[in-house]
């Protein structure tokens, strides 16, 4: 094999198992740190802070928000690496946390990493 069927042989290769890898590293699993079985109605962002109910295409991400930063209500960058092999961020604006206060649900998109993003649901602890 000559140098040029080499290099046009690695980079199809390339081409082919990057996208393969992301689809096959993204479950459809939506599971995330928070509770199951807390009751909507004890839930209070103010006095337990907040994580994540729902993490779309989990794959070992988590969230967890202190009750101090719900309480500043200053929009924060916010890692949810969790046990992940890679890392996504997501921005709680102001208007985020003072939903969170109501003990109202957001969704929040991450940032795109590995060629995906994940839609995160922040709920009341």
């Amino acid at each position: 094999m000559d140098r040029k069927t080499f290099i046009k042989k690695t980079v199809g290769a390339v081409l082919i198992t990057i996208p393969a890898y992301s689809l096959i590293g993204c479950s459809n699993d939506d599971s995330a740190n928070g509770d199951p079985d807390l009751d909507p109605e004890q839930a209070d962002c103010l006095a337990n802070g907040a994580n994540a109910s729902s993490i779309s295409g989990n794959h070992g991400h988590t969230l967890v928000v202190a009750k101090a930063d719900i309480e500043a209500g200053v929009e924060k960058n916010y890692s949810i690496k969790g046990g992940s092999g890679h890392d996504h961020e997501i921005v709680v604006s102001a208007g985020n946390f003072a939903k969170l206060k109501n003990k109202e649900a957001v969704k929040i998109d991450s940032s795109t990493n590995s060629l995906h993003k994940h839609t995160v649901t922040v709920s009341c602890a």
